[in-house]
């Protein structure tokens, strides 16, 4: 069974050239979603936890979830499908929120390849950088970040 194809491996650095784009399938965050993640991490604010103070003091209304929540479910969507077996390092990124995320909300992940070369450091491995637009199901961007990740090559030659 050695020579069976395995399915859902990720992208290799042949595979993200400058430019590329692709999209992600989406994912509906829930109310248990938002709590689960609030106590997970303790991001026990009052606006993630008090719907009092929302409904009355707060400038955003709703059930709001904390911004690191959209970027880990839209983490979430490209492990699964862009780096299984690929991707070998998170290196840094700059993220913007730029609009809340609320219970009920659908987010899918937009990404284009930005920056994309070999290491000089690592053979066999590339440096690919994306802007991922995490967009809601009305197509307001939620989130804006650029994660530069190290990333296997699939070509022999390049693996030193």
């Amino acid at each position: 069974m050695d020579n069976m194809e395995t399915v859902g491996l990720g992208f290799f650095y042949e595979d993200l050239p400058l430019g590329r784009q692709f999209k992600t399938i989406g994912r509906t965050v829930t109310e248990p979603d938002i709590v689960n993640f609030i106590n997970t991490t303790g991001m026990t604010e009052v606006i993630f936890m008090d719907l009092e103070f929302v409904e009355h003091e707060s400038d955003i209304k709703g059930r709001v979830a904390p911004g690191a929540l959209g970027y880990t479910f839209a983490e979430g969507l490209l492990v699964q499908a862009t780096m299984q077996h690929t991707g070998f390092a998170f290196l840094n990124m700059e993220l913007s929120i730029e609009a809340p995320v609320f219970a009920g909300d659908t987010l899918h992940v937009e990404c284009e390849v930005i920056e994309a070369r070999l290491s000089k450091s690592r053979p066999g491995r590339g440096l690919v950088r994306t802007r991922n637009k995490v967009v809601k199901q009305d197509d307001t961007v939620a989130l804006i970040y650029t994660p530069l990740r190290m990333i296997k090559c699939r070509d022999e030659s390049l693996r030193g």
